[in-house]
């Protein structure tokens, strides 16, 4: 089967990296880490041309040519959650679907979000455009998947994560500031900078859930899913979360 060629639109033009514009979001996040739009705008700020070349290592994975063309849309089946349901207990799928209740999110509602800072730029419906929207489509499942959570801390480890695995100054720049506005918060021993070291390191030893047919990952057991992929346990966050519980601090208040 021959791969297809990516079409990119010509329009497109190079990415300048704006990095005032980023402080003054990064300053509207940490006032408000629901905010999850400041995200997308930090990103599009530091994160230059670092989409082209992430999508180039896309076309150069095993799946990738095939994921491409069949253009799976990956909002409409995440957030159909009774095929979900009704998978085995212990597969990706259930754990997904559980968590995307109890956390009462929708990868629709990821999308609305993304689209509030789309609308004030120009638009491609291109393939660059298509695996940026999976890259957004998939977060909830690497949360899922990797163990960390939707507190402050496990936001912060994650995108350390993430940055190991796709690069991006913003992504870079969010775990970073996120790290240090946590410790100046959590006790010492919680030892918050080696948590996100962590979450970089995993991210950069295990292989990428971008990379993955969704639909068959969704079906597999989530142990043998990590086994496959590599993603190991995230200790030390664990263990954060443990300090906290003792010193009776909610990790979703810490750096709130």
């Amino acid at each position: 089967m021959t791969s297809p060629t990516p079409f990119i639109d010509p329009a497109r033009q190079r990415s300048r990296i704006k990095p005032l514009k980023a402080w003054g979001h990064m300053q509207r996040l940490i006032a408000d880490k629901e905010d999850t739009a400041q995200v997308f705008h930090i990103i599009e700020a530091l994160n230059g041309n670092v989409k082209l070349t992430d999508f180039e290592r896309f076309m150069n994975s095993e799946q990738g040519p095939a994921l491409l063309a069949k253009r799976a849309d990956l909002p409409t089946t995440l957030d159909n959650h009774a095929p979900l349901k009704s998978l085995p207990n212990g597969t990706v799928g259930r754990a997904y679907v559980e968590f995307m209740e109890s956390e009462g999110l929708s990868a629709a509602g990821l999308v609305a979000e993304s689209e509030k800072n789309n609308a004030r730029r120009q638009q491609f419906d291109d393939d660059l455009n298509w695996h940026m929207n999976r890259g957004r489509d998939t977060h909830d499942l690497y949360h899922v998947l990797t163990g960390y959570g939707r507190d402050a801390l496990g936001e912060a480890a994650l995108l350390g994560y993430t940055h190991s695995q796709h690069g991006g100054l913003g992504i870079n720049f969010i775990a970073f500031m996120g790290g240090r506005t946590i410790a100046k918060e959590a006790p010492r021993n919680a030892k918050i900078k080696a948590v996100i070291a962590e979450g970089r390191r995993n991210g950069k030893a295990a292989a990428r859930i971008v990379d993955q047919d969704i639909d068959a990952l969704l079906r597999e057991p989530i142990a043998d899913a990590r086994a496959r992929l590599g993603i190991k346990e995230p200790v030390l966050y664990k263990r954060a979360l443990e300090i906290f519980s003792e010193y009776e601090l909610d990790p979703a208040a810490v750096a709130a």
